[in-house]
């Protein structure tokens, strides 16, 4: 399994505030991701939904709190 990428929130916020990262909250439980529910994320559900028709270059941040 390879490495997990860390990256900064400041990063992170810089990133989906540019349209640059998809923000995915990990968790499976759609009650779970609400309750956490960081401003311009998405749920597991949402991007699963989505992910056929992203782009392969399309960053994509998962996030679990």
């Amino acid at each position: 399994m390879p490495d997990i990428e860390r990256i900064s929130v400041e990063e992170t916020h810089r990133k989906v505030g540019a349209n640059q990262a998809l923000l995915v909250c990990a968790y499976e439980d759609e009650a779970k991701c609400r309750a956490v529910g960081l401003d311009g994320s998405i749920s597991l559900t949402d991007f699963q939904a989505k992910a056929a028709s992203l782009p392969k270059s399309q960053e994509i941040i998962f996030f679990c709190a």
